[in-house]
């Protein structure tokens, strides 16, 4: 009994001493980690995101950029919610009133206090089938140097695409996710996040139950569309732009993603005849990377690969394992045969398109940090032979440096690039490309009634038993390929 009696003892004066080392941290006074990210459709909804340390309202302030005079008299205003988090205050605000194809100037804070962010941007979707996106992944810095370096790779990305309307963060922002990270990352990427409109999606690194309990982060940090969303980590989301429909998954799902999750994804691409269709999300189902024979990885290839077959998904962005990979059309797990390809010179360059390929391909962008990692050769097959392109990004190799992605969509035609930054000269190097040419949009399939997503707790419950017990079998299914690799 003594002996208990002192062990919580411990436990209280532990608990007390970690109590007042958070009270002692200081944060930054007003607004920050400012974020305006896809919300609904991209020509008229947008959703924002900003932090301040003590309670305030949560007021927005937009206004046309052809009529901003240098200040916002004339805004329309909006007031959203406020949620206290880690002894700060998220703010949210989204608007589904905008009008396509049309410059944007805002500012977010407290209208009655006059405290309020830096004047930002962004630019809706005018649905003419013709825009671009930049993509960079896993960041995952855990100090401000580092994050500094980072950003240089997302300057450089738009330096080369200056055009771009979005990026995408295919997740890991931070590494500890602690808020100085997440203060970090804000701070040095606030030339983008103020500057367009930013799509997120969920890395393991960012707030998941098996990393320290750090849960419900990710939802805080930005304003997303989250009707749709049963998980319970992150959040999982679609978006319509130009004429290509989004899908941005949540890889921490209840690893490797719950059945309720799948149901979604069947039903939100089925219901679309966009002419492209692409997926975002963090973990990769073809990598050469540390990762790729990890058990959880090896599920999630069952689990999802056979689903963007079936919903004809073209393109499949991920992160996670950060080295570079990129494979050839891809069908059933096998390379596909017979593809017919057709050089021609679009828009002043020689491309060579793949013409109304079968099959999906799927692009690890490496790291647009410092974090790299070496080309596993002993990756589960069949993913190095059906690799058009892999390579690590580490300083040592020739392509060292940080990676980030451009996408350029113009009507059936969608053109990839991808590039390096050179760690020590900024130099932008062209690493690899890949193009496709559609003549016929996608088909809408309509719901599959049979796959509607749960939601009751009941039905979550089951599903959590019925997901993990499917998972435990595969387990021992896979095992000998996990250990023989």
């Amino acid at each position: 009994m003594r002996s208990t009696f002192k062990k919580l003892l411990c436990v209280l004066l532990a608990c007390v001493m970690l109590a007042g080392t958070a009270s002692a941290i200081v944060i930054p006074d007003g607004v920050k980690r400012v974020s305006c990210c896809m919300y609904g459709d991209g020509a008229t909804g947008r959703g924002f995101c900003w932090f301040t340390a003590e309670k305030s309202a949560s007021d927005l302030q937009l206004v046309k950029t052809a009529d901003f005079t240098g200040d916002f008299a004339d805004a329309k205003a909006y007031t959203g919610t406020a949620t206290q988090y880690r002894s700060q205050y998220s703010h949210k605000v989204a608007v589904t009133d905008l009008e396509p194809g049309t410059a944007y100037t805002y500012r977010v804070g407290d209208a009655a206090q006059n405290k309020w962010s830096n004047a930002c941007t962004f630019v809706t979707d005018d649905q003419n089938d013709s825009f671009s996106f930049i993509t960079i992944a896993d960041v995952q810095a855990s100090s401000d140097e580092n994050f500094a370096h980072a950003a240089l790779t997302l300057k450089a990305a738009m330096e080369t695409l200056p055009d771009a309307e979005f990026n995408v963060n295919l997740g890991d922002y931070v590494n500890d996710n602690t808020n100085d990270e997440w203060d970090w990352y804000f701070g040095n990427f606030a030339f983008a996040n103020e500057a367009m409109t930013h799509v997120p999606v969920a890395g393991n690194h960012d707030g998941n139950i098996t990393d320290k309990l750090n849960t419900f982060c990710f939802q805080n940090m930005f304003c997303l569309d989250e009707s749709d969303n049963r998980s319970l980590e992150g959040v999982y989301y679609s978006f319509d732009y130009g004429n290509a429909h989004f899908a941005v998954l949540n890889t921490n799902d209840m690893y490797p993603m719950s059945q309720a999750q799948r149901n979604w994804l069947i039903n939100d691409m089925s219901n679309s005849d966009a002419m492209w269709k692409i997926v975002l999300a963090h973990r990769s189902c073809y990598s050469a990377g540390k990762n790729i024979n990890k058990p959880d990885t090896i599920i999630m290839r069952e689990v999802l690969m056979p689903l963007f077959d079936r919903l004809d998904i073209d393109l499949v962005y991920a992160g996670h394992d950060h080295m570079y990979l990129r494979t050839t059309q891809v069908y059933g797990d096998k390379a596909v045969e017979g593809v017919e390809y057709v050089t021609e010179t679009y828009k002043g360059e020689e491309t060579t398109f793949a013409v109304d390929p079968e099959g999906t391909v799927y692009a690890l962008p490496s790291t647009a940090g410092t974090k790299r990692y070496d080309v596993n050769e002993d990756a589960i097959a069949p993913i190095l032979d059906v690799a058009d392109v892999y390579f690590s990004t580490k300083g040592e190799y020739e392509n060292g440096g940080g990676c980030f992605c451009t996408t350029e969509i113009d009507g059936g035609r969608l053109v990839y690039k991808a590039y390096v930054v050179n760690d020590d000269t900024q130099e932008i190097k062209l690493v690899d490309s890949y193009a496709i040419s559609k003549s016929a949009p996608g088909e809408s399939k309509g719901t599959n009634r049979d796959q509607s997503a749960f939601s009751t707790v009941l039905t979550q419950f089951a599903n959590f038993i019925v997901a993990l017990s499917g998972m435990i079998l595969k387990y021992f299914k896979l095992l000998a390929q996990v250990i023989g690799n």
